[in-house]
């Protein structure tokens, strides 16, 4: 099997911070919302088409990042979505919502404007906190 790469589009939209067990984990660079995106090691190009224990496995890590947004980021509501429509590459969206956010109640897809980037010291922050809270291998 071919080295696992990351599609370019998911690279130039987002900040790889770490890998759990299964899945890469990238934050959107679009710090209006906390929007995290998992990319399962796989060749499926859908979520339902991995088998039993992989699909348990990034439903876990990406349960694991939604009580991470809702506890840490306290945001009380997460979107997740497993679209890939524009990126064919099978990945996970899990966005923080709550009202007031910049596109509430409508979805962030095709919603969200440009907005601010996060800080250096703001990614290194919640790569810490992800490591506290759901046990994230951080990208060295």
């Amino acid at each position: 099997m071919a080295r696992f790469q990351i599609h370019p589009q998911l690279l130039l939209d987002c900040h790889a911070i770490g890998k759990f067990a299964l899945c890469h984990l990238l934050l959107h660079k679009n710090a209006a919302v906390p929007w995290f995106i998992l990319v399962p090691e796989t060749d499926a190009r859908d979520l339902l088409d991995l088998a039993k224990k992989p699909r348990r496995a990034a439903m876990n890590e990406a349960a694991s990042v939604s009580d991470f947004v809702k506890k840490t980021l306290h945001y009380p509501k997460t979107n997740f979505a497993a679209i890939g429509n524009v990126v064919p590459q099978l990945h996970l969206h899990v966005v923080g919502r709550k009202p007031g956010d910049p596109c509430w109640p409508a979805p962030v897809w095709g919603h969200l404007t440009a907005g601010p980037e996060y800080s250096a010291a703001r990614l290194k922050e919640i790569t810490s906190l992800l490591v506290q809270h759901c046990a994230l291998n951080p990208l060295k």
